[in-house]
């Protein structure tokens, strides 16, 4: 499987290695570590533009990557790079987005290798596993004993369990549950000069006897945890605040208040939120909750930001698990997107200025509909209002909720939780120079003092002649405010410092801290001596020496020293600085219809790590060669970092106008499913077709790519010559041959050829709903597939038109929509494919016809590819006023059907055949794959309608030799699922799918099309 990069090693710096831009060298850094660890070591610019970027705004290139398998190649390194004074970065998803996770250092990624959970007690409630487990998967492998790691980051199906540690992570739900460091028991951690050793709970007597500020560097740890004890322990009381949530400096309260409330030092708390500074975590024990039995949920609607921040510590009172926020901007915004507009017009009424979604947890479903009525019986204005949501306009004088909502059960909950989740994608979809940047998005004052606090940050947002939105965890005061900034120009970067600035002033002065979530990193490390004060910064650095004499542990976080791993300024090392420059050295082909045209697209990637998701888990269409092979170059965010890298000259020139092409976007499969499932909707796919065809002008084409993207010439020759084309291929030798010449794997299963097209069959038999008996007439499209290889899903299509009334009709001479042309990076072909057929087209859809496709991907690509290929040409508008009317009146078969209601006409029988369904990926980022489901069900089916990702085919890359491994591997997981599945038959509408599922081990012919079990349930 095609998952290892194999390179030559001069290629990864294998020579001896001198980091480029800086003063020191390190000859046979390269050989030395590759010599040393059983993990991958890998130096190559690809690999570290890579790891340059998390989901911060900064950017900082890391002297190389190493991926260790276990604790001892993680010493290794450590102890190796300790004795050269090598800085060294233990990195897990790469999420943080305060910059904490990018340094120049050697980056050990743990998210590889070490990810799995080794042990757990179910009795005991605890797990022990490694830091590269994902949240999500920790939990997943914990949930049949119902028992869950409890903190919650929004990101925890990409943040790993060392990350959780490192930044001391909490999430919606602290009220119930506080942060990392209260669960996590004992941690196995490498300590800066590569020594094993686990870190815990000590007594007073078991730390002293340990310590010895002489000794090796453990004894010298435990000698100058005991000194911050009994020396500093008044001052921390003193400086950090009094907050549930508080992420900033080194955990200190946490472990001075233990140890004075109960005697306990906990070194292994001191950890949480050190950021990678302090040690390397290999393993860690934490203890674990049970999952709650049931919830409840009320939202509460304001009229205005300042009201619902004043109602929050009232609301406080009722015990709630979550008390989460989402003020007017973030509503509007997405009221009007078409994902979250008809949810916000459900449940926001026009005039609401804020709303708060307040969770309980409950034992039973009474116990929860107990606890909302309680809330609302207190902070709703009257029952009446409650039945009205546009109604309740407060009269007295406290402030409460102007109306409420509540909602019980699942499906219900899960449309409030969807409200308040709308925020962040909308943020982070702005292609402009100007973004949502998260540099104080994560402030927290006690929830008393929000209102003004609020006001405040208001009022330092208009003096910098700026805006922001509010938004998520009001309850322990913590909310997430982005302001709108520019840092590609001068002005941009010193307004986003002097909000900061002013920004922690006003967290000092109503008690707060500047991170409640985050952590510190290099947007927020230099304003800890603000907030802090002098004598707190020079314990931290006291700390730091302890730990890390060398200051080697990420340098330059939580606390830093001009002299000492250097001073972080939030102003530098930024991923889009003032003096950046962008150049694709080209011009682009397709119609982007955002501001700064493809540039913007390239640079819409924040780094989230979205893309990452779905490794440990089915659901979901992005992004499967990721999923296939864990390797960062192959996820969304991989490639858009490395093409980001290459036009803005990260990335020397030759790799990206060759390497880049042949290899990175080489494994992109064009699924789509990046528009849909990354949070900023990041379209690789598109990006793949403008740089495959750039690529294609400079350098030439190969015969087999010429002859799949002229693939329905070649389907039309092998229907001429059927039977001899479906034999020739069988003959002893033939598939070696096709290998060996054409790079066609001979492991594939071809496509068979019929002699008779289903246009031919159609242009025999005619229509049999006259056009003047029928409401609805459609040309339903003879694709490549249909028409020559699968007639039998078009016949079936006309079967099931026809018996709903609709006059059809087959324009025979559309069978090619220019999909593969537009998939292989001919965009000049498919572009003149696009305007013969929307010419065609275009006066009959005027006429009152519709047009229909059976294969989804020539749907979506009428839909919505067209309107690309033919909207880039400014000169033309009359050709492109028509590619929006094809557009607008194209439909894939069952889509037509069911968003029409037309076979609530039919008569059917009443199958008993259970059927599992796959979509098209390409369907599903259009949001069009659930209409099969309805329409089979009202035939009588029973669907189980599969959470799956792209089948791996995708159109010719499945058929490809040196793709083949990889098609079969992302394959698989659709494969496991429908093994899973209880349906007697799996059908799926794409071509590509059924080919795939065809070749599939246990399955006996290639499935059928869903319109051909409709076709089949029909009554005579």
């Amino acid at each position: 499987m095609a998952t290892e990069r194999d390179r030559d090693p001069a290629s990864d710096g294998r020579a001896g290695y001198d980091y480029a831009g800086g003063d020191i060298a390190w000859p046979g850094l390269v050989d030395d570590l590759d010599g040393l660890v059983d993990g991958e070591v890998r130096f190559d610019d690809y690999s570290r533009q890579l790891y340059a970027t998390d989901a911060s705004i900064y950017q900082r290139t890391p002297i190389g990557v190493v991926f260790p398998r276990h604790t001892a190649d993680v010493a290794a390194v450590v102890g190796y790079c300790a004795e050269r004074e090598i800085p060294v970065l233990p990195r897990g998803g790469g999420t943080s987005l305060a910059g904490q996770s990018v340094n120049r250092a050697v980056v050990l990624d743990t998210s590889r290798h070490m990810d799995g959970l080794v042990g757990f007690d179910a009795e005991e409630r605890r797990a022990r596993a490694q830091p590269g487990i994902t949240l999500g998967r920790l939990n997943a492998e914990l949930a049949e004993s119902g028992l869950k790691f409890a903190p919650d980051p929004a990101w925890g199906d990409k943040s790993v369990l060392g990350g959780a540690i490192g930044n001391n992570s909490t999430g919606a739900h602290s009220l119930q549950y506080g942060k990392t460091d209260a669960y996590v028991e004992e941690i196995e951690v490498v300590l800066a000069d590569g020594t094993v050793t686990t870190f815990g709970e000590l007594s007073r007597e078991e730390l002293d006897a340990r310590a010895d500020p002489d000794g090796d560097l453990e004894a010298r740890i435990y000698a100058e945890v005991g000194r911050i004890l009994d020396q500093k322990g008044d001052a921390v009381e003193s400086a950090y605040p009094d907050l549930k949530r508080n992420v900033s400096g080194y955990n200190l309260d946490w472990v001075v208040d233990r140890y004075r409330e109960e005697g306990v030092v906990d070194v292994a708390g001191l950890l949480a939120g050190s950021e990678g500074t302090l040690a390397v975590v290999t393993e860690a024990v934490v203890s674990l909750e049970p999952v709650p039995e049931t919830k409840a949920l009320a939202l509460l609607r304001y009229e205005d930001l300042l009201d619902a921040m004043a109602d929050v510590a009232p609301i406080l009172d009722h015990d709630p698990a979550a008390v989460e926020v989402l003020d007017d901007v973030l509503l509007d915004l997405a009221r009007d997107t078409a994902e979250f507009g008809d949810l916000v017009d459900e449940m926001v009424p026009e005039g609401v200025g804020a709303v708060l979604l307040v969770e309980f947890y409950a034992d039973d479903d009474a116990a929860g509909r107990e606890k909302v009525a309680d809330l609302l019986a207190d902070r709703a204005p009257d029952t009446e209002t409650l039945a009205d949501p546009n109604g309740g306009v407060v009269t007295d004088d406290e402030v409460r909720a102007r109306s409420a909502a509540e909602a019980h059960d699942e499906a219900r909950r899960t449309q409030f939780w969807k409200l308040r989740k709308s925020g962040l994608p909308i943020l982070l979809s702005r292609t402009s120079d100007a973004k949502h940047q998260s540099f104080v998005e994560d402030t927290a004052v006690p929830p008393e003092n929000l209102p003004a606090f609020v006001a405040d940050f208001q009022q330092v947002l208009e003096d910098h002649d700026t805006s922001a939105s509010f938004y998520a965890h009001a309850g322990p005061g913590v909310l997430h405010i982005r302001p709108l900034v520019n840092t590609k120009t001068d002005s941009g970067v010193a307004t986003m410092e002097s909000i900061a600035d002013t920004v922690t002033d006003l967290v000092v002065e109503y008690g707060g801290s500047v991170s409640g979530e985050h952590g510190d990193g290099r947007a927020r490390t230099q304003w800890n001596k603000k907030l802090y004060g002098e004598d707190l910064w020079e314990t931290f650095a006291d700390l730091k020496t302890a730990f890390d004499p060398d200051w080697i542990l990420n340098p330059g976080q939580v606390v830093s020293r001009a002299d000492r791993g250097g001073h972080t300024d939030m102003t530098e090392h930024l991923r889009a600085p003032p003096d950046g420059d962008f150049d694709a050295g080209f011009e682009s082909e397709l119609a982007w219809d955002n501001e700064n045209g493809m540039q913007g697209m390239v640079e819409l990637c924040h780094g989230c790590g979205g893309c990452r998701g779905h490794q440990d888990t089915t659901g979901g269409v992005m992004c499967p060669t990721y999923r296939a092979a864990n390797e960062e170059e192959l996820s969304t965010r991989g490639r858009a970092n490395m093409l980001r890298g290459a036009m803005t000259g990260d990335l020397p020139e030759e790799q990206f106008t060759d390497e880049f092409v042949t290899e990175v976007l080489d494994l992109c499969i064009g699924c789509k499913g990046c528009a849909k499932d990354c949070p900023s909707g990041v379209d690789m796919a598109k990006l793949k077709a403008e740089l495959t065809h750039e690529y294609h002008q400079r350098e030439g084409t190969s015969f087999r790519e010429r002859l799949f993207a002229d693939i329905d010439r070649f389907a039309s020759l092998g229907s001429l010559l059927a039977p001899l084309s479906n034999w020739l291929p069988k003959l002893p030798g033939a598939r070696a041959v096709m290998e060996r010449t054409l790079g066609i794997a001979s492991e594939r299963s071809l496509p068979t050829f019929h002699r008779q097209s289903f246009a031919d069959w159609f242009g025999e038999r005619g229509p049999a709903v006259p056009a003047a008996d029928a409401d609805h007439r459609v040309l339903l499209l003879p694709d490549t597939y249909t028409n020559y290889s699968r007639p039998d899903a078009g016949k079936a299509a006309v079967r099931v038109l026809e018996a709903a009334g609709v006059h059809v009709d087959v324009p025979a001479e559309l069978t090619d929509s220019g999909r593969p042309a537009f998939s292989k990076g001919f965009l000049d072909r498919a572009r003149a494919t696009a305007r013969e057929n929307v010419t065609a087209l275009a006066p009959r859809v005027r006429e009152g016809w519709d047009v229909l496709a059976v294969e989804p991907s020539d749907a979506v690509m009428y839909q919505s590819d067209y309107l690309d290929l033919l909207g880039a040409d400014a000169t033309d508008d009359a050709t492109r006023a028509d590619a929006e009317t094809v557009a607008a009146n194209t439909y894939g078969v069952l889509e037509y059907l069911d968003a029409r209601r037309l076979d609530d006409g039919i008569s059917f029988d009443a199958p008993t055949e259970d059927l599992t369904y796959h979509g098209h990926c390409h369907q599903k980022t259009a949001g069009k794959d659930h209409h099969a489901v309805g329409i089979l069900r009202r035939a009588g089916y029973a669907v189980d309608p599969l959470d799956s990702g792209c089948c791996g085919m995708a159109g010719s890359f499945g058929y490809e030799a040196e793709h083949y491994s990889m098609s079969r591997a992302i394959g698989s997981i659709l494969f496991d699922q429908v093994a899973d599945s209880d349906g007697d038959t799996v059908v799926a509408p794409g071509a590509s799918c059924r080919t795939q599922l065809g070749d599939r081990p246990d399955a006996d012919a290639e499935p059928p099309h869903p319109i051909e079990k409709v076709a089949a349930a029909l009554g005579d």
